[in-house]
C-alpha cells in the first residue's frame, strides 16, 4: 500500500503550506507586484489576492526532494523530482513574470512550456516514442520528431491546466485527483520511484490547497499553473515510456478534463463565436457556467466567496470520472480510448445543459 505519511511528502506539504501562509501575511510588502485585482472578465474573487502561490508549490517540491533519502534506492525518485524542478523552470519563470508584470504574452508562455518539455528530454533522454497510432508511431521513431511532439504535448497540457484555473481550489483539486491516478497506476505496475514522485508532488499541491480552498487566500497564478501543468504533463510522458504495459492513452485519459476544456474553448472561440480570438479570455468556460448556473442557484444566500469555493467540487466530480477509468483500464488501448470518448461526450452534455440552463420558477432565471 502506498505510504501516505512519508517524511519527504510531509516535509513537502509543510513547506508549501508555510510558504503560502508567509506570502499571505506579507502581501503588504509585495502586493504592488503580486496582487490579483478583482477587475477582469475572468475575475470571480471579491478581494485583491496574491497570485504567486506557485512559489509555494515549487518550494514544496524542492524541500521534498531535499528531504528524500540519499541512499541508492531513492536515486531514481530524486532524478524524477530534480528533472521536474530543473526542466520546469522556464514554464515557472515566464508564468511568474506574467504574475508580477502582466506583460508576458500568451505565445511567450506557451513557448516557455514547450521549452520545458525539450529541457526535460535533454535532462532525462525521455520523450514520447509511441502513442499506438499507426504511422505516427513510425514518425516518433525519429528523435527530432519525438522531441518536438513531446514539447507540443507538454505545452498543451500546461496551458490546459492554466485555462481551468478559474475558481478557488479547482486546479489544485483536479491536480490532486490526476496525481492520485498517476501514482496509483505507477504503484500497480511496480514503478515505485514514479509513484513516490507523484506523492511528493501531491503533498506540495496539498499544502497550497489548504490556503487556496475554500476561501481563496492565495492563487496559483500563471507561474504556479504552468509549473504544475508541466509537472503533470511530464509525469504523463514518463508513465507509459517507463512502463510498457501502460497504454499511452491512459495519460491522455487522466488529463481529459483540462485537455477537453482547452480544445473546446479554442473551437468555441474560433467557430461558434465567429472568429473570436482563440487566446482572448472569456467567461463561458465550463467552470464559469457551473458557478453561475449551479453554485449560485444551489447556495443563493451564500456569500460570493462561498459560491466561488463551492464551484470547484462540482468539477472535481467530473475530473474524477476519467481518472478513475484510467486506474481500472490502464493496460487497454480500446478501453482507455472508449473512456476518453465517453468523457468528452459527458463534457459536451454538461456544457450544453449549463449553457441553456433553465431554473424554475422562470421569473428567477438569469
Amino acid at each position: 500500500m502506498l505510504e501516505l505519511f512519508r517524511y519527504d511528502a510531509l516535509m513537502a506539504a509543510a513547506a508549501s503550506l508555510c510558504t503560502c501562509i508567509l506570502l499571505v501575511l506579507t502581501k503588504s510588502w509585495h502586493g504592488s507586484f503580486s496582487i490579483d485585482s478583482t477587475d477582469g472578465i475572468q475575475k470571480f474573487h471579491t478581494q485583491p489576492t496574491p497570485r504567486i502561490g506557485g512559489i509555494a508549490i515549487a518550494v514544496g517540491v524542492l524541500v521534498g526532494f531535499a528531504a528524500s533519502s540519499h541512499d541508492p534506492a531513492a536515486a531514481e525518485k530524486r532524478a524524477i523530482l530534480s528533472a521536474i524542478l530543473l526542466a520546469g523552470m522556464p514554464a515557472f519563470i515566464f508564468g511568474l513574470l506574467e504574475d508580477l508584470t502582466k506583460r508576458v504574452s500568451v505565445r511567450a508562455r506557451l513557448l516557455a512550456t514547450m521549452a520545458s518539455g525539450i529541457l526535460g528530454w535533454g535532462i532525462t533522454g525521455v520523450a514520447l516514442t509511441h502513442v499506438n497510432v499507426p504511422g505516427l508511431d513510425w514518425l516518433l521513431g525519429f528523435t527530432a520528431i519525438s522531441v518536438l511532439f513531446t514539447a507540443f504535448a507538454v505545452g498543451g497540457v500546461a496551458n490546459a491546466i492554466n485555462m481551468i484555473d478559474g475558481f478557488n481550489g479547482l486546479t489544485a483539486g483536479v491536480a490532486l485527483i490526476m496525481l492520485g491516478a498517476f501514482g496509483l497506476i505507477a504503484r500497480q505496475v511496480g514503478d515505485i520511484a514514479l509513484a513516490f514522485s507523484c506523492l511528493v508532488m501531491a503533498a506540495s499541491v496539498a499544502g497550497f490547497f489548504v490556503v487556496n480552498w475554500p476561501r481563496g487566500k492565495i492563487f496559483l497564478g500563471d507561474g504556479g499553473a504552468y509549473f504544475l501543468g508541466f509537472a503533470l504533463a511530464w509525469i504523463a510522458v514518463l508513465l507509459p515510456e517507463r512502463n510498457a504495459s501502460v497504454s499511452p492513452w491512459t495519460s491522455l485519459l487522466i488529463c481529459a478534463y483540462p485537455i477537453t476544456e482547452v480544445g473546446f474553448s479554442i473551437y468555441r472561440r474560433r467557430f461558434l463565436r465567429e472568429g473570436y480570438p482563440a487566446t482572448q479570455p472569456d467567461a463561458v468556460h465550463l467552470h464559469s457556467l457551473a458557478n453561475r448556473r449551479w453554485a449560485k442557484k444551489l447556495w443563493p444566500n451564500a456569500s460570493l466567496t462561498t459560491q466561488n469555493g463551492m464551484t470547484a467540487p462540482l468539477l472535481w466530480l467530473y475530473a474524477l470520472l476519467p481518472c478513475s477509468a484510467a486506474v481500472f483500464f490502464y493496460t487497454s488501448f480500446l478501453a482507455t480510448l472508449g473512456a476518453l470518448v465517453v468523457s468528452f461526450v459527458f463534457y459536451l452534455l454538461m456544457y450544453h445543459k449549463l449553457a441553456f440552463f433553465r431554473w424554475l420558477p422562470r421569473g428567477k432565471q438569469d
